[in-house]
């Protein structure tokens, strides 16, 4: 195992000694060939989803929280990057199971464990609704009524958490964040569900809509690794830890510009 790996694997030993949990079985991989074995490191991007990534349609650039953490990694792993894009996270989650990515970035929901191992979170971001202007909601409980009907994007956090607690209003899915939005436009629903960010995008120059003040769920995000792979878990939350505790979590959550988001505390554990 080289320098560089020992100290992010060091450091995770401390705080989450968790992770490390079968570490001893890979034997002397380094953690850079455990992550990226190819020697190139393949981001998994959501560009659907502008929390973790925007794509310039004029430049086809993608930036974003996810896409400088990446290349931090890739950097701090001593590889190149290779940027993977994908529509929505349903489509990351398939990914997983074909090993076309080596990390992505993800919300942390238990339905996803069995292709996924997560770090500790390194962020969360509020969820709550958009709705029309002179819509009679006003707060998150004000949505689950007989009738009404929610927009969600297939397989998203949203969809998951609120599939699970919702007793009178209907869920429509949506394949990605813009269609689901669409949806509440064209009076498909009522509410749409998702991050401000979203809420801010999809609305940009145009009146009609409001985000209640008020958030249902809080998603904590993380980076995942295609399942058991111990020592490649341990280098990525490592190094997450280390991003953390020096601000430069906070600095990319700063520089995309996101609200109603927030650095988890390396206190934090699983």
């Amino acid at each position: 195992m080289n320098s560089r790996s020992i100290r992010l694997v060091s450091v995770l030993a401390i705080q989450y000694p968790w992770l490390l949990a079968g570490v001893s079985a890979v034997g002397a991989q380094s953690g850079a060939s455990a992550v990226a074995p190819t020697g190139q490191l393949r981001i998994a991007l959501n560009v659907g989803n502008p929390v973790l990534a925007v794509k310039d349609t004029a430049t086809g650039e993608v930036r974003g929280v996810t896409v400088d953490l990446g290349r931090a990694l890739a950097a701090k792993l001593g590889v190149t990057v290779a940027l993977i894009e994908y529509p929505n996270v349903a489509r990351i989650v398939d990914g997983a199971r074909s090993g076309l990515w080596d990390i992505a970035f993800l919300a942390v929901d238990p339905a996803r464990a069995g292709d996924t191992d997560f770090t500790p979170p390194y962020m969360e971001v509020e969820i709550t609704y958009l709705v029309p202007t002179g819509s009679p909601i006003r707060t998150t409980a004000d949505a689950d009524r007989p009738g009404l009907r929610i927009a969600v994007p297939s397989r998203s956090t949203a969809d998951l958490f609120l599939s699970s607690v919702l007793k009178r209003a209907t869920l429509v899915r949506g394949e990605t964040e813009a269609h689901t939005f669409e949806m509440l436009r064209t009076g498909q629903a009522e509410a749409f569900a998702a991050n401000r960010n979203s809420f801010e995008t999809f609305t940009a120059g145009l009146e009609g809509y409001r985000a209640l003040d008020d958030y249902f769920y809080t998603v904590p995000h993380a980076i995942g690794v295609p399942k058991g792979q111990s020592l490649a878990l341990a280098t990525v939350g490592a190094f997450l830890e280390e991003a953390k505790a020096s601000g430069d979590v906070q600095r990319a959550i700063a520089r995309a510009n996101l609200r109603g988001v927030r650095v988890v505390p390396t206190s934090v554990t699983k």
